[in-house]
């Protein structure tokens, strides 16, 4: 079995008058480049919340450093910045 890859919720897409709160920006731990990055867009990723379940998928890269962007299919609560996910394929 395939050891399970975590990321962490940074923060919400915002702007300056804006926040998107289906986009999200994670980070993987063992992500450290933008190539490396790369590989993960498409892929879907899980928030496991106290009662809840929300699917989200990889969309693009943010910035240079190794984050992602992802957009989920509900708004992920804002308790949920800090929290970790789950890559699901």
């Amino acid at each position: 079995m395939a050891e399970m890859v975590q990321g962490v919720i940074l923060n919400y897409r915002i702007g300056p008058r804006t926040q998107k709160p289906k986009e999200c920006i994670i980070r993987f731990a063992h992500i450290a480049s933008v190539s490396e990055a790369g590989r993960l867009v498409g892929r879907k990723v899980s928030w496991k919340g106290k009662k809840n379940k929300i699917i989200g998928k990889i969309v693009a890269l943010h910035g240079k450093k190794g984050l992602v962007r992802a957009r989920f299919r509900k708004g992920v609560p804002g308790q949920a910045i800090g929290t970790t996910v789950q890559l699901v394929g």
